[in-house]
C-alpha cells in the first residue's frame, strides 16, 4: 500500500504537534519577532552597486518577500501545531483512562491497534515522571518506538502488540544493539503477550526490562515504575539490574537509611557475588553483604 503523500506544511504541523504546546507557541512568537522587522523595513540596495552585484539585490528582495508572508504563515502553523499537541495529549490521557477503567483491561488492550498501543505505553510512562518522545515510526514494527528521559538518563522503549505470538530472542537482541548505538542507560520491551524463555534469559543482566501482558497491567496502574540501572564505570561491586520486588526483609542502607536492592556484581574480584546495594544508586553507593 502506497504511503499517503503529505505537504511540507502538513509535515511541519505534525512535527510541531509532537512538541509541548508551549514550545510550538514560543517558536511562532520568535519567528514573528525575527521576520516582522524585516518585512516592515524597506529594502535599500547598498551604495555603489555594480551590475555584477544584482544577485545580492535579488536575494535581498527574496528574503524580504519571504519575511512578508512568513511573519504570519509560520506563527499560524505553530498555532495549529500547538492545537494538535493539546488534542494529542487529551487523546492519550483518554486512552489510558479508558483502559484502566475497563472491566476487562486485557481485552481493552487487545482491541487497540499498534498506533494506539504505542500511545498508551507512552502515556503510562509519562504519568510516572518520564519525558517521552514518540519517534513516529511508519509501521507496526519500526524499531525504537519511544525515547524516555529521566534524571538526565535516556531509555528506549520498543512496543510489540503481539497477542498470539511470543516475543523471541531476536527482537530483544536487536533492541540491545539499538541501546548500544543510542548510548541508552537502559530500555523496556513491552508486549501485550509473552516472551520466550530464550528472550528472558538474554535480557538478564543487560538493563533491559521485559514487560509482558501481566506486568503491563501493573505498569498501567502504578505511579512509580522501576528504572533500569545504568552500568557504572567501576571495577568494584557493579549491579547488573534491579529486581522488581525486593523481599520484605531487606536491610536499610548504612549510609543514607534508604531501602536496599539485591544485586549481583559483574566485574572485579567480586564478580558473581550477590550483595545489597542502595536503591538510590548512583547518588549513594552504600552496600551490605547478602
Amino acid at each position: 500500500m502506497a504511503r499517503k503523500r503529505t505537504s511540507t506544511l502538513d509535515d511541519l504541523v505534525t512535527i510541531l504537534s509532537r512538541l509541548p504546546w508551549w514550545a510550538s507557541l514560543l517558536i511562532g512568537l520568535l519567528s514573528w519577532l525575527i521576520l516582522h522587522p524585516v518585512a516592515t523595513t524597506p529594502y535599500v540596495p547598498p551604495a555603489g552597486l555594480k551590475p555584477g552585484d544584482m544577485s545580492g539585490v535579488l536575494l535581498g528582495h527574496l528574503w524580504r518577500t519571504f519575511a512578508l508572508f512568513g511573519q504570519y504563515l509560520i506563527p499560524a502553523v505553530c498555532v495549529f501545531g500547538a492545537m494538535g499537541s493539546i488534542a494529542g495529549r487529551h487523546k492519550r490521557k483518554q486512552l489510558l483512562n479508558n483502559v484502566k477503567t475497563a472491566t476487562q483491561p486485557g481485552k481493552a488492550i487487545d482491541g487497540l491497534n499498534w498506533q494506539q498501543f504505542e500511545l498508551l505505553i507512552g502515556e503510562a510512562f509519562r504519568r510516572q515522571g518520564y519525558s517521552v518522545s514518540e519517534t513516529g515510526g511508519s509501521g507496526p514494527d519500526g524499531g525504537i518506538d519511544l525515547i524516555l528521559r529521566k534524571n538526565n538518563e535516556k531509555y528506549l522503549v520498543q512496543c510489540k502488540h503481539w497477542r498470539s505470538l511470543k516475543v523471541g530472542v531476536p527482537v530483544v537482541r536487536e533492541f540491545f544493539g539499538a541501546m548500544a548505538v543510542e548510548g541508552a542507560a537502559g530500555g523496556f520491551v513491552v508486549t501485550s503477550g509473552q516472551y520466550t524463555a530464550e528472550a528472558i534469559g538474554f535480557a538478564e543482566g543487560r538493563n533491559i526490562q521485559l514487560i509482558d501482558g501481566v506486568k503491563l497491567k501493573r505498569l498501567l496502574a502504578q505511579r512509580n515504575p522501576i528504572t533500569p540501572v545504568p552500568e557504572p564505570d567501576t571495577t568494584a561491586h557493579v549491579p547488573s539490574q534491579a529486581v522488581f520486588q525486593p523481599p520484605a526483609s531487606e536491610p536499610r542502607c548504612p549510609a543514607c537509611n534508604s531501602s536496599m536492592i539485591k544485586r549481583t556484581a559483574r566485574k572485579g574480584s567480586n564478580a558473581g557475588n550477590v550483595f545489597w546495594g542502595c536503591s538510590t544508586y548512583p547518588k549513594c553507593r552504600g552496600i551490605v553483604d547478602a
